[in-house]
């Protein structure tokens, strides 16, 4: 837990340096660990909807997995998607 609460409280500030699938991964690693972090995945989300269209099919799976296996509700980023 401690390494996931370090994760969520330093990556939000620099989302905009991960590639997509790198915010798949993190967001992923979450939700299989049943970690959840608020501040982090509305960032994430935040994120991967100004960059959208330079996700693949995996990475944008995953990440939409991720956020309904946490329940984290993000409307925006889903009905992008």
């Amino acid at each position: 837990p401690a390494l996931f609460e370090a994760v969520a409280e330093v990556a939000p500030s620099r989302l905009h340096d991960f590639t997509p699938q790198e915010l798949a991964n993190t967001v992923w690693a979450y939700a299989t660990a049943g970690h959840s972090s608020p501040t982090l995945f509305e960032a994430v989300a935040g994120e991967a909807l100004l960059r959208l269209h330079d996700f693949k099919p995996q990475a944008l799976t995953n990440t939409v997995w991720a956020y309904a296996t946490v329940g984290h509700a993000s409307p925006a980023l889903f009905e992008a998607v």
